[in-house]
């Protein structure tokens, strides 16, 4: 059996050249998602979102999730002043390690890969970062702020 690739399909124009990646579900924006966008971009680059695809985040996360389809999700971002560029990520589920993430980033030849301190991927993104020749810049987590926290309320949990 051949392994699959991840695939990227552009959500807003050309993608800039050497910017800053954050890549994640994004599934409902929350003040931890702004602020982690929000120091990307006031370290001025250009920065722009990586949004895992709906079958992804439901293999990962449950067949409740995601809340808001991934081209909403990309359009959201992309929205933002602080984002330069939005992109959905596709593939198997089970393609997710950092030399997956490399062949679908390297093209950008990024600066940088944001992410929270606490990320459980933080280990994986920095072999990426190593890979690729960029930073890795981690920005401090905003405790009790989480879609699934915000997805618990809603449901009355």
């Amino acid at each position: 059996m051949t392994r699959q690739h991840l695939t990227t399909a552009w959500t807003t124009p050309e993608p800039p050249s050497r910017p800053v990646v954050a890549t994640g579900a994004f599934d409902i924006l929350h003040v931890g998602h702004l602020r982690l966008l929000g120091e990307a971009h006031r370290r001025g680059h250009l920065l722009v979102v990586g949004v895992e695809d709906d079958e992804r985040i439901r293999a990962w996360k449950g067949m409740t999730r995601p809340i808001n389809p991934a081209a909403d999700r990309a359009a959201m971002l992309a929205a933002l002043r602080c984002v330069d560029g939005a992109f959905i990520i596709s593939g198997d589920p089970d393609v997710a390690g950092w030399r997956d993430y490399c062949r679908v980033l390297e093209s950008l030849a990024p600066r940088a890969l944001v992410f929270t301190v606490g990320d459980p991927h933080a280990e994986p993104k920095r072999l990426a970062a190593d890979a690729l020749g960029a930073e890795v810049w981690e920005v401090p987590h905003v405790p009790k702020r989480s879609t699934t926290r915000i997805a618990g309320r809603l449901a009355g949990r």
